[in-house]
């Protein structure tokens, strides 16, 4: 999937944690002349038929897209899926389940922050969302309108707000890794690894250890039905960017690239 082509496979859109409609992304990417493009919200897929359709009248190649956040054998990976049938009833069982899923933990985020002192309402929230998606990012462009930090990225700081262990011991239950390869294949997909740079639990970076547990983490995924790795992304570095491109090639993967775009925040 990566070419000589402009392409970004990695979009978010209102309908997840990004903060422009399908149909804007579509004309932002057109207008900078890009060839092909995917729209990969969090566990969903309404944004597609907007994204599909603005793409046909501007000619702009759109290919269909979601991220999933999943386990395997204790690390945290997401998954990218491409090119699958959005009516397969499968893949929308699971993609309900998650979205009930995540409304739980959203639920127990919010008490929880509460009691840390920074008071929001469920309402106040859902008002940073215009389709009804709540991640932690949207829960952060709340907490900068009521004031309590100046950025989203401000949230995120190590030893702050969501990084603190009140917060993080708030978990949602994720899908094995595998279990969602098998369901983007079966609804006529490929499943690719979103910036394998940032799974954590495989050693300090550049070691030996570092190499070698990535090795074996995409060779089992190979086996599995793994079809490709998100080489280029904004949080590689060059030599990381080429390390994965070599790791790709070892095992016969997809080399794609994606600029994970929130829109302006």
């Amino acid at each position: 999937m990566s070419s000589e082509y402009k392409v970004d496979y990695h979009i978010h859109s209102y309908y997840s944690d990004g903060t422009m409609s399908p149909v804007e992304l579509v004309r932002k990417y057109h207008d900078e002349e890009y060839d092909i493009i995917s729209i990969t919200d969090h566990d969903g897929i309404g944004g597609l038929t907007e994204a599909l359709t603005a793409g046909e009248a501007l000619r702009i190649q759109v290919v269909t897209g979601v991220e999933f956040s999943t386990e395997y054998e204790g690390h945290g990976i997401h998954l990218l899926g491409y090119g699958f049938d959005p009516d397969n009833e499968a893949l929308n069982v699971k993609l309900a389940e998650l979205r009930e899923i995540r409304r739980e933990r959203n639920i127990r985020l919010i008490d929880k922050l509460c009691e840390m002192g920074y008071e929001l309402s469920p309402e106040e929230v859902l008002a940073e969302s215009p389709k009804g998606f709540v991640g932690k990012p949207v829960i952060a462009r709340a907490m900068v309108k009521k004031g309590y930090i100046f950025t989203v990225a401000e949230a995120f700081e190590s030893d702050r707000i969501f990084e603190s262990e009140e917060i993080k011991s708030i978990r949602r239950k994720k899908p094995c890794t595998d279990e969602i390869i098998h369901l983007i294949s079966q609804a006529g997909g490929m499943a690719v690894m979103a910036h394998p740079g940032k799974i954590k639990g495989l050693g300090e970076k550049d070691t030996e250890e570092y190499r070698k547990n990535m090795d074996q983490l995409v060779r089992k995924l190979k086996k599995e039905g793994l079809k490709g790795i998100e080489c280029f992304h904004p949080s590689h570095s060059e030599k990381e960017a080429m390390d994965f491109v070599n790791l790709a090639a070892k095992y016969h993967l997809h080399i794609t690239e994606g600029s994970d775009f929130h829109g302006d925040k």
